[in-house]
């Protein structure tokens, strides 16, 4: 296989990566055939899994202007992927000119081509860091040149938390997260769940599976496990729903079945 130019020389591009299956999904272009089998695999048990991904993106966009909205001008977001049309940066600082924006993702690809979209951007940067691992984030130099601690950050952990297995303790890595940002900040999170999938859990346990073969574990939790993640936050109305019923732009019943296969939500950090 043919490495194209975009392709940083570190990464295997014979294994599939969850970034590069989910640009795939939506219609991207920097992906490799290894992703499109497997994103098709996938697709063969849940048909609708483009469908989800664009009701992820479109929450995200709802939940970044909505923020920009409440005076929040930082935005961190962990697990960002490979750029898509509608980034943070682009929502946050139309609606906010001088808005700061730090993209964080373990991905090299998605971390190069977050580099190539920010070039001659000074309020955005992208980090090559692990949500598992807080302190690298919080102690890199891109979050120290634009991100004040000491004011709201908006916190993105959007489609990402699912892709962090329990024995890795995904609740210690958002509570410390939590912990070192100022009151007032938000959490803005969705997160793939059984419950809402129009289909049998058999048959979507097959998707699931397809993550588990290229060992990317797709770690489906309940809704009150979720749930668990906004410990310390106020909820914002209307809660803990399946994404199209946050704060929709559009009536939630003219969306297709799956848009109701993960949840979505948004908390505001406590004040001491």
């Amino acid at each position: 296989m043919e490495r194209p130019a975009w392709a940083p020389r570190s990464i295997d591009i014979t294994v599939p990566s969850v970034s590069r299956m989910y640009d795939y999904y939506l219609g991207g272009s920097h992906n490799f055939e290894v992703d499109r089998e497997a994103a098709r695999r996938a697709m063969e048990f849940m048909p609708g899994l483009p469908k989800i991904m664009q009701a992820n993106r479109a929450f995200l966009h709802r939940a970044v202007r909505f923020a920009a909205g409440e005076g929040v001008t930082q935005f961190l977001d962990i697990g960002s992927g490979i750029p898509a049309f509608g980034n943070v940066h682009e929502v946050a600082q139309a609606a906010v000119p001088g808005a700061r924006v730090v993209y964080v993702d373990h991905d090299p690809v998605a971390v190069a081509h977050s580099q190539a979209v920010l070039e001659g951007n000074e309020d955005a940067a992208v980090v090559a860091a692990d949500l598992r691992k807080p302190q690298e984030i919080l102690g890199s130099y891109e979050v120290g040149r634009l991100i004040d601690l000491n004011r709201p950050v908006a916190l993105l952990l959007v489609a990402v938390l699912h892709f962090v297995e329990d024995a890795d303790d995904p609740y210690a890595a958002v509570t410390e997260l939590r912990d070192a940002l100022a009151p007032g900040s938000m959490l803005m999170l969705t997160h793939a769940s059984y419950e809402g999938i129009p289909l049998p859990q058999e048959r979507a346990g097959g998707a699931v599976d397809v993550y588990k073969n290229i060992r990317n574990p797709l770690i489906m939790r309940s809704r009150d496990e979720i749930a668990r993640f906004f410990e310390g936050y106020d909820m914002v109305e209307p809660g803990l729903v399946p994404m199209p019923k946050w704060r929709p732009d559009t009536a939630p019943e003219d969306e297709e079945p799956y848009a109701f296969s993960a949840y979505a939500g948004v908390g505001v950090g406590r004040t001491a």
